[in-house]
């Protein structure tokens, strides 16, 4: 019993005791960032962002101290140990609401770098046990940002970016023109509209549905229509970092502008963007009848 009651109050230290050297780190690590004194030397992004990722984090980090609450300095973090990497989950203020973060850390020796910051992450350390066919998952709205991200990302960083080196911007976005198929879609499954309005209506319920925007539908009759969008396109390239090092804005902008107004012209409607000055966008379509 003695020998066993040893046993228990060893481990019992012993967790404590790892607990409180992340907390330190932890601890560390929140007053620099709240202070403004974080800088890159103690940061090492992943390996595949390389060192050229470190002002995009430094950025966030900043971001981060802006958008905190009072509360949020004083919050205790769920502390996952793997090896050399800790990641501390936390909820966190942002756009005056709070987000569960998990900051990532990696150990090189005594010392501890910052590597990474995500607002999504996927607990399947907490799978039921085998055989399973159930997953943890994440919000709609986290999954419709993960389908923009992959989906726009390899688009520019595998298709649109190399291409234009090679064979010019206009070859290049000439592809990505889908008004055709776009029109076709429409018509086909909002088939109780005339089709210049089906193509209106299906725009909202796309963008809005499968992609994951805010739509707000403000006019539509048979010669004007207008939409406002929030999109995550814009979004991302902002918030994501990995696309602003490798397109301007401008040319970001170029491959939206051409997709909506191949899709507007086949439709049969003049399209007229405008944006706010946080990207968020107006459509306003005009025809004759």
């Amino acid at each position: 019993m003695k020998k066993t009651s040893i046993i228990i109050f060893f481990l019992m230290s012993y967790t404590a005791s790892f607990g409180q050297e992340e907390l330190k780190i932890w601890n560390e690590f929140i007053n620099l960032v709240r202070n403004n004194r974080m800088t890159e030397d103690k940061i090492k992004p992943l390996s595949q962002l390389g060192d050229k990722f470190k002002p995009v984090l430094l950025s966030y980090l900043d971001s981060v101290r802006l958008q905190a609450s009072p509360d949020d300095w004083r919050s205790v973090p769920e502390i996952i140990k793997i090896d050399d990497r800790i990641q501390f989950i936390v909820p966190w203020t942002t756009r005056s609401q709070r987000v569960d973060y998990c900051f990532s850390f990696i150990l090189v020796g005594s010392q501890w770098f910052f590597q990474h910051l995500e607002s999504i992450f996927i607990r399947l350390d907490k799978l039921p046990s085998l055989p399973a066919s159930k997953f943890p998952d994440v919000s709609d709205q986290q999954k419709a940002w993960a389908r923009e991200e992959i989906y726009w990302s390899f688009i520019i960083q595998n298709i649109y970016l190399p291409l234009a080196t090679e064979k010019g911007k206009e070859y290049t976005l000439n592809l990505l023109k889908d008004g055709a198929g776009y029109f076709v879609g429409a018509k086909t499954w909002v088939p109780f509209s005339a089709p210049h309005k089906a193509f209106i209506l299906y725009l909202c319920w796309e963008q809005a549905n499968l992609r994951g925007n805010n739509v707000t539908l403000e006019k539509l009759t048979d010669t004007q229509a207008i939409v406002h969008l929030e999109t995550q396109f814009f979004y991302l390239y902002f918030i994501a970092g990995h696309l602003k090092s490798r397109i301007s804005i401008e040319d970001y902008k170029q491959i939206f502008e051409t997709i909506w107004q191949d899709r507007a012209k086949n439709a049969g409607w003049n399209l007229n963007i405008t944006y706010s000055p946080d990207f968020k966008v107006d459509f306003i379509f005009t025809r004759y009848k």
